[in-house]
């Protein structure tokens, strides 16, 4: 007979089914996650109204909490090794939230400008000078680029775990090294990591996690949100930048979350539904299973792309011929790459994306099914010739998000598509 080990914390395929929910065994209740559409929640008298604004544990108005979202935020928290987490309306909103948490006037944030998605490049470029805020751009993700750039007004170092659509690898360890030598934490984008399945940058020094929700987590493209997750392990009161900020109003375990919860979230009101935390829940309970299929699936389809005679060049972090190969192995879930196939072909992209048929054309990613988009004339059309050459973003970059399908259907699909190229760019 085998013998099993018994461990105090459960493992990923079992925190994503039961963290945050404690089933009624005693009474008669639903075994699912129940939806709580309810604006506000009836408090026991009018101490524990107060208790409540407070910050005491419970419900009080669904713009601040809400029982079906906070299952949810618990589940997540476990899933990536932090202490708390708030969730959002959508990835925007939580990175938003983020930032402007940590700055005020005058400050700035540095950021990696080829390692990052193109609404979160709008989104610094546009909004940020708004509020005074300035994000320093560097070229790339070398970690002795930021240690650089930053300054006494740097109030953190931004990156993605892995970046949309580049699919460069941050040197989480080392820039967290750096932001903590600097006083300042270190953020980190992971909707590229599948809900910390892939990769859990907490585990290599990362201080405070963003997701967009909306992608793998959910799954199934159903739902919008977006969730903020703190680690607990960086020491505001002993940053100089921070001292006074989080630890004297709020419990120093959870000072950040609750700021996020209890100020950002109150003041700006980017909340997530119930019924959306209720749907995403439904996607969460099958990550582990679907992250699989989508790292082989992306793996086989990136070598099968790689071998035709029709395309130029294929970007995946699971091909030796990636540059980031090396830190994949390192970083990453063994013998798992990610969910996201980047490559260009001999003849204009449009070719191949509309002779398509059983992949999806448009801007998302993180679905069960397979789904393709050419930035360069969608979602990053508006970017003038200089932002294109810094970003890093291909013209002829086409961008698969590679869904759970049979793979044979999957590459049955491009192999008639490619046929139809006309092999000229």
């Amino acid at each position: 007979m085998a013998s099993y080990k018994v461990e105090q914390q459960p493992h990923f395929e079992t925190l994503q089914l039961h963290a945050g929910q404690i089933a009624n065994k005693a009474g008669n209740g639903p075994r699912a996650v129940s939806i709580e559409p309810s604006v506000a929640y009836m408090f026991q008298n009018s101490d524990h109204g107060s208790e409540l604004f407070k910050g005491s544990p419970g419900n009080v108005y669904s713009r601040l909490t809400n029982g079906t979202v906070d299952v949810l935020e618990q589940r997540m928290a476990a899933l990536e090794g932090g202490v708390a987490a708030v969730a959002a309306s959508s990835g925007q909103a939580a990175q938003l939230m983020t930032l402007l948490g940590l700055c005020d006037s005058g400050h700035n944030i540095v950021a990696a400008q080829n390692g990052l998605f193109g609404g979160t490049y709008g989104q610094f470029k546009q909004l940020f000078k708004k509020f005074n805020i300035t994000i320093k751009f560097v070229p790339d993700v070398k970690p002795e680029l930021f240690a650089n750039a930053i300054d006494e007004n740097t109030r953190a170092i931004f990156v993605e775990s892995i970046s949309n659509p580049n699919l460069i690898l941050a040197p989480i360890a080392q820039l967290a090294e750096i932001a903590h030598e600097r006083g300042i934490p270190l953020v980190v984008d992971n909707t590229c990591g599948l809900g910390g399945w892939l990769i859990r940058p907490i585990d290599h020094g990362a201080d405070i996690i963003v997701h967009s929700t909306t992608k793998w987590i959910g799954g199934h493209g159903v739902a919008m949100g977006g969730m903020i997750i703190d680690s607990g392990c960086f020491d505001w009161d002993a940053s100089p930048k921070f001292k006074g900020v989080f630890n004297e109003k709020y419990d120093p375990r959870i000072a950040f979350a609750l700021k996020m919860k209890w100020e950002m979230l109150r003041d700006m009101g980017g909340c997530q539904t119930a019924f959306n935390a209720f749907l995403t829940l439904q996607g969460l309970e099958t990550l582990s299973l679907r992250a699989q299929r989508h790292c082989d699936n992306s793996l086989s389809l990136a070598k099968w792309l790689e071998a035709h005679p029709k395309v130029a060049w294929v970007s995946y972090p699971g091909l030796k011929s990636h540059p980031d190969h090396a830190r994949a192995g390192a970083l990453l879930r063994e013998n798992a790459f990610g969910g996201i196939v980047c490559f260009g072909i001999a003849g204009h992209p449009r070719e191949l994306v509309d002779n398509l048929k059983l992949v999806s054309n448009l801007s998302h990613m993180g679905d069960a099914k397979t789904l393709i988009i050419h930035p360069s004339s969608t979602t990053n059309q508006s970017m003038s010739e200089e932002e294109v050459a810094a970003s890093g973003v291909r013209r002829d970059l086409i961008r698969v998000s590679v869904g759970i399908e049979n793979i044979l259907d999957i590459i049955a699909d491009f192999s008639q598509a490619l046929q139809r190229v006309a092999g000229q760019p």
